[in-house]
């Protein structure tokens, strides 16, 4: 089974990246950071994690406020660097964990969290900052770990409460220990501490805060659970009140843990602390998480046994990804007409494998969607060539549309092209 081994937490402010890009370890200014992090390195060189479940939240690069979600997983194989507007820092891409990130996923779904999931977006500061500073990387060898991202929304509110984010934390445990491999698992809790770059509280800190909030995590995490983003904010800054991420981190640990390290610089505009939590778990004399697992499985159990029927899961959605997204592509007018126009040339711009292109070529419905397709893009394509709806029902069973018509209750055609 896969087992906690702890869980770190740091600021994730750009001041970090900046001082890693820019050579700045031996700088009076600077150097501070570096110390504080060498704990968390040494750490994680002893523990060698097979991944690290990092909690932080995007600064409207990746995800834009006209569909922003509170909770977000990221369930891709890799996670590239993200342009924040001054280009991409020179940092290879990190691997990420598939089968872990959707069994993740499975458990807090099942456990009564409405996630949402990403796949193909790069990231930015708010990950790539701090763990350029926490993991030795090479540019051809990339990171000697993998990655389970796990983005908060906090920039846009209403946001997730500290007790919501503590409670996601137990559900994330419940997760985690529940993987049936034999794997170590580090949680990372990023952002923070007091804060504000906005308005004319913009440059608020409050030291003495930071410092009992972090008191608070080690000791009594749910006396935090209680406060209010408004609390939050009134203590450390508007946009310090994103130190709830820490909850997550603090609920997916044992009640009982061993701080191993603390400290924190305040060079300029956020408090910048460090922090090192071992986890106290106990194996209890029943086998809890079996039951955990089945509690995951139950509401999509017996579909495997249905015929015809394909599930669109997350494993069949990264698989899909590069077809699915080439078919979603068919909304943009320009590339429905290059689609019918050069299909050859569309196929080789979007680097569709060979089999991809003639399950299109055919117009193989079926195959498609056993191969990954969604069937809502399926009829997008079907309304770009002229193919109804009932086609390429029919087509899935195998019949002509005047064998499967004869099983409707009315002999109709439709598809989704508007006014075509």
């Amino acid at each position: 089974m896969a087992r906690i081994l702890g869980g770190i937490a740091v600021s994730h402010t750009p001041t970090i990246g900046f001082a890693v890009d820019h050579h700045k370890q031996q700088d009076p200014a600077w150097s501070p950071i570096f110390q504080s992090f060498e704990p968390l390195q040494r750490w994680l060189d002893e523990k060698k994690p097979d991944a690290l479940v990092y909690i932080f939240n995007d600064h409207v690069t990746a995800f834009f406020f006209d569909h922003y979600s509170a909770f977000t997983l990221g369930i891709d194989k890799e996670y590239d660097v993200a342009d924040e507007g001054g280009g991409p820092r020179d940092l290879p891409p990190v691997k990420g964990d598939a089968a872990l990130s959707r069994h993740i996923g499975a458990s807090l779904m099942a456990d009564e969290f409405d996630m949402s999931f990403f796949m193909n977006k790069k990231l930015d500061h708010g990950l790539f900052s701090p763990l350029s500073a926490l993991l030795p990387w090479q540019q051809e060898e990339g990171w000697p770990t993998r990655v389970i991202p796990l983005q908060i929304g906090v920039l846009q509110f209403p946001i997730p409460s500290a007790r919501r984010c503590y409670k996601l934390g137990q559900a994330l445990r419940r997760a985690i220990e529940s993987y049936p491999e034999d794997i170590g698992v580090a949680i990372v809790a990023t952002g923070g501490l007091s804060h504000q770059v906005h308005g004319e509280r913009c440059g608020h800190n409050n030291t003495e805060w930071d410092a009992q909030f972090v008191d608070m995590l080690v000791n009594d995490p749910e006396k935090l659970t209680e406060m209010t983003i408004g609390e939050y904010a009134t203590l450390g800054g508007m946009e310090g009140s994103e130190v709830i991420m820490w909850l997550v981190m603090r609920g997916a640990l044992s009640a009982n843990v061993t701080e191993t390290w603390r400290d924190y610089y305040l060079p300029s505009m956020t408090g910048i602390a460090t922090l090192i939590l071992e986890n106290n778990a106990r194996t209890p004399p029943v086998d809890t998480l079996s039951r955990h697992r089945q509690h995951m499985a139950q509401q999509l159990a017996g579909v495997e046994a249905l015929p015809g029927t394909y599930p669109f899961t997350h494993e069949r959605s990264l698989n899909g990804l590069r077809l699915n997204s080439f078919l979603h592509k068919l909304t943009q007018p320009a590339w429905r007409e290059r689609f019918l126009s050069e299909p050859q040339a569309l196929y080789d711009e979007a680097e569709l494998s060979d089999l991809e292109q003639r399950l299109l070529n055919e117009r193989d419905w079926r195959g498609l969607i056993q191969y990954g397709a969604s069937f809502f893009l399926l009829e997008k394509m079907g309304a770009v060539v002229g193919v109804s709806n009932l086609h390429i029902y029919a087509a899935m069973r195998g019949q002509t549309l005047e064998e499967f018509q004869k099983t409707r209750n009315q002999q109709v055609t439709y598809s989704v092209a508007g006014t075509r």
